[in-house]
């Protein structure tokens, strides 16, 4: 639907500055996601960590026009043709915005909440149900207070079944989703620990998401949960509804009996209205087997015939949870996103796509989209439309409807009428040094087209969830002043994490400035399109011209450096030219007694740089050498105490602003009153605290990955591995795995020292560890060759590995090697 902005401004009570008849199809509040930047209304959305007030000026020269606002300070800049509705609040005025919107559809709508499961029991709704409705549903996993309200948006008179999600992380938020939403139909999950730390007890959360079915008709949940059934029952706000339910332990509508598992998929039995049923489902762990029962549920709620049920049941496929960014062949970059193919899904993959900016050139490899509803060539058209505002410069289509229309894509363009055509046509010249998004409906099998991209690697990966990154970003921030600028650490590969991909999404997410170690790592960031000021840590003098060239900033820490550097200036004639002068960071030693200038040395600095036309001080900044260690606290309070005397004789000297910074990740925590102009944000970006209390707030970054490669019986008595070094004390059933010292993997953790993750259990390594591979002792712990196996990640955390190795957390991290593929994913 499309409203006109004067009437946007009624709807939410807000002022309205500028012309009233201009048409809002498209509601923004991430900058990175403009389709139709002319008929785009952004809101500038405010929060503990962010304002989307600072996004403005660039929405206002990507074409966008139209913005709402609670900062006045925005409209009193120069943007001659923009309109603005002032409000008071934000987020409520989208909330209100789009609640209005809602009372416009009178098709039914399912709620679903719970602690897990509502992204999967959505989207597994809409593949059982897609064929005989047109459904529109929540994004991915758009389920909170912003996310909820642009699903709703999405509402049309085509559509007869919406399906939205809503997920809450602490009290009184599920009024305002019941408000916006308002589901006659309502889907209730489960209860678990997440979010438990912002509830008093798991009674008062039950209470809480119940409150989205407060007017709802019916309600489908599992009686099991013996908190929600209670809490169903108790209150007077939900006697209305009708519910529907499901068990295994008591009477309900489907009642369930047997659970039989194979090695590949589930048969389910119950029974329903007296009569026995039964269903087999693609998946073996309960999680997918309770999901799949929600569902079951709801579609004999909706009158489904049987048969239909367990037809389509068989057929569920995987739900992608993340898109995952991956090194490919031909200097490429592959985003993997092949498990579904909807105009809603590759809106949001292009989003990410765009985001990319290794490579000028984008591929979009797009299958047939299938069952959407709508015309062939009316949805064709909206494709097109939206390839070309996302800025693809090639596609390749597969599939014969989106060949029959490929006339309307006025870009570079292939076609094949199947996947299989399509790898008989490949080879090697076909993709390089460009960005590939993979898109493809599930009966595609666009996986056999992503292990033809990917750069081949062995069975050992790094997987890097940028979501997290962000968290722990955003938490960080959380502890500054807002004038507090910050820098980012992305030195040594970013932790291990990979450079690139990590600057990119600091980038975008503004921070203020990137540090790395080595002209070169700064030069392939500036080469794959990386603009942030980069100060160099450590400046070689082979390096300096290269520096100046693109445009690095070196940490200037001895007279011996600043002479080098000077010459370096001096012979940079384009400088001279534009009488421009050279950015320089002063390192001070004020204890660590490793690099930088000791105070006797400061006045001579001054008077030198003074006196240089070629060079500026961008900051001046020193090391804290015992920041995260409370028993040496004295000493770092005389360092900060140091510090502030040397840099403020400094700054007082020049003209112009100089940056201080002194905190790195943990002094950001333990000295909130020495964050002077900046801090350096390092090992704490990659989810790792300085102590267990700062640890609970941060996410996972990184989890190490292998597989099984063998599993070998081994007899009492006998030995395993090189040197000998282990003797089987019993029979024992042991399994190799393709990771060693080459990988990173310390041959400090070997017999028995070390251990690795299998079915949630810990499975000693047994022997030395090798070169290329190790070995572990699965004696008690059933598993197959193939399977997954966890080196360190969200449950055996790095911090742990690092203890086990007898080291830190800084060199556990950094050790994995290059050689190990790095997988890049976003939710």
């Amino acid at each position: 639907m499309i409203y006109k902005i004067k009437d946007v401004a009624q709807i939410t009570g807000g002022i309205l500055i500028g012309n009233g008849d201009i048409d809002i199809k498209y509601l923004l509040t991430d900058s990175r996601n403009i389709a139709h930047a002319e008929y785009s209304l952004f809101f500038a959305i405010k929060g503990e960590r962010h304002d989307g007030h600072k996004f403005i000026a660039d929405l206002y020269d990507k074409n966008v026009r139209c913005f709402v606002v609670s900062d006045t300070t925005a409209i009193e800049k120069n943007y001659p043709d923009a309109i603005f509705i002032k409000v008071d609040n934000t987020l409520k005025a989208l909330q209100v915005l789009c609640a209005e919107h809602r009372k416009m559809f009178n098709y039914p709508v399912i709620g679903i909440t719970g602690s897990n499961g509502k992204t999967i029991v959505k989207e597994w709704l809409y593949q059982l149900m897609r064929e005989d409705k047109n459904i529109v549903r929540s994004p991915k996993s758009y389920n909170s207070q912003i996310g909820v309200p642009l699903s709703v948006w999405q509402m049309t008179d085509e559509n007869d079944l919406a399906i939205f999600e809503a997920g809450i992380s602490q009290a009184s938020e599920m009024a305002n989703l019941q408000k916006i939403i308002k589901p006659t139909i309502g889907i209730f999950t489960n209860i678990g620990q997440a979010h438990d730390e912002n509830f008093s007890d798991k009674q008062l959360k039950v209470l809480e998401k119940a409150q989205l079915f407060s007017g709802s008709e019916t309600l489908i949940y599992c009686k099991d949960y013996l908190q929600i059934t209670e809490t169903i029952s108790a209150q007077k706000n939900l006697e209305q509804l009708r519910l529907f339910s499901w068990s295994r332990k008591v009477r309900a509508d489907l009642q369930i009996g047997r659970v039989n598992k194979t090695a590949t998929e589930t048969e389910i039995q119950a029974v329903y209205k007296n009569d026995f049923l039964k269903i087999k489902i693609p998946f073996t762990d309960e999680a997918s087997i309770e999901n799949a029962i929600h569902c079951w549920d709801t579609l004999l709620f909706f009158g489904y015939e049987h048969e239909l049920i367990s037809a389509r049941m068989s057929m569920l496929s995987p739900v992608a949870m993340r898109l995952e960014l991956k090194e490919g062949v031909g200097n490429c970059s592959v985003i993997n996103d092949s498990y579904n193919s909807d105009l809603g899904s590759l809106a949001i993959a292009l989003d990410f796509l765009n985001q990319q900016k290794q490579h000028a050139n984008k591929t979009l490899v797009l299958s047939d989209i299938l069952q959407s509803g709508k015309d062939e060539e009316l949805l064709y058209t909206e494709v097109a439309n939206l390839v070309h505002k996302k800025g693809v410069t090639r596609l390749i289509g597969i599939g014969y409807a989106i060949a029959r229309q490929q006339h309307k894509f006025n870009i570079e363009k292939l076609f094949f009428n199947s996947t299989p055509d399509f790898l008989s046509a490949y080879n090697n010249s076909f993709f390089r040094d460009e960005t590939i998004l993979l898109k493809g409906a599930r009966n595609f099998g666009f996986e056999e087209i992503s292990k033809v991209l990917q750069q081949k690697a062995h069975e050992t990966v790094l997987e890097i969830n940028l979501n997290a990154v962000v968290h722990n970003l955003n938490y960080f921030r959380s502890k500054l002043k807002p004038e507090t600028k910050l820098m980012a650490m992305v030195k040594a590969f970013s932790y291990g994490s990979g450079s690139f991909e990590i600057a990119n999404v600091l980038q975008f997410h503004r921070v203020d400035y990137l540090a790395v170690a080595y002209a070169d790592e700064g030069i392939e960031l500036r080469k794959a399109g990386i603009t942030l000021p980069i100060m160099v840590m450590n400046p070689e003098e082979q390096s300096y011209d290269s520096m100046i060239q693109y445009q690095l900033e070196p940490e200037i820490f001895s007279f011996r450096i600043l002479n080098l550097f000077e010459e370096a200036a001096k012979r940079s004639k384009k400088l001279i030219d534009a009488n421009k002068k050279l950015s320089v960071h002063i390192k001070l030693d004020t204890g660590m007694r490793r690099l930088g200038f000791d105070d006797k040395d400061v006045n001579e600095l001054i008077v030198r740089i003074k006196n240089n036309k070629y060079l500026a001080v961008k900051s001046v900044f020193t090391h804290l050498a015992a920041s995260d260690e409370p028993e040496h606290d004295e000493f770092t309070f005389s360092q900060i105490k140091k510090f502030n005397e040397l840099s403020s004789s400094i700054a007082k000297h020049f003209n112009y602003p100089i940056i201080k910074h002194v905190l790195n990740s943990a002094g950001i925590a333990r000295f909130p009153d020495a964050q002077f102009d900046m801090v350096r944000l390092g090992i704490g970006l990659y989810g790792i605290g300085c102590d267990t209390a700062e640890q609970k707030h941060l996410q996972n970054v990184n989890t190490l990955k292998t597989t099984i490669s063998q599993i070998k019986t081994v007899a009492k008595g006998q030995s395993i591995g090189y040197s000998r070094k282990w003797i089987a004390e019993r029979n024992m059933l042991i399994a190799t795995v393709p990771i060693g010292y080459a990988d990173g993997l310390s041959r400090k953790l070997s017999n028995g020292k070390g251990k690795m993750l299998l079915r949630e259990k810990f499975a000693p390594i047994v022997g030395n560890v090798c070169m290329d591979m190790c070995m572990i002792d699965i004696t008690d712990i059933p598993a197959t060759e193939g399977e997954e196996v966890i080196v360190f990640g969200e449950q055996y955390p790095i911090t742990q590995l690092a203890e086990d190795m007898g080291t830190i957390s800084y060199e556990a991290l950094t050790s994995v090697s290059r050689r190990v593929k790095r997988i890049y994913f976003h939710e």
